[in-house]
């Protein structure tokens, strides 16, 4: 499959997902409440730590390429926040 699709199918699935989130708070959800939000971005990181922890452990990977493989997609995601606040304020934005 082509990764370009897989990218689009990945950002539909995210959209829909935020849209029902939103579309549950508005009707008076309580899963924006920080405690509620809190446990689940600690329960994601856990989970991603323990599936990190095993790949390195069965040799998949190394620790180092993966701190490199996350360093390089946070900058990724750095620049994408750069050319979007750029685009929208009409002034080049370096966020540092």
């Amino acid at each position: 499959m082509d990764i370009e699709e897989l990218r689009a199918r990945y950002l539909r699935a995210a959209h829909a997902m935020q849209a029902g989130v939103a579309m549950d708070q508005g009707r008076g959800s309580d899963d924006g409440t920080p405690k509620h939000l809190r446990v689940g971005i600690n329960s994601a990181l856990v989970d991603a730590a323990g599936l990190v922890r095993l790949l390195v452990a069965k040799g998949v990977f190394t620790e180092e390429e993966y701190v490199l493989a996350v360093t390089e997609e946070m900058e990724r995601e750095q620049e994408r926040y750069e050319t979007r606040l750029s685009q929208e304020m009409g002034a080049t934005i370096h966020l540092v």
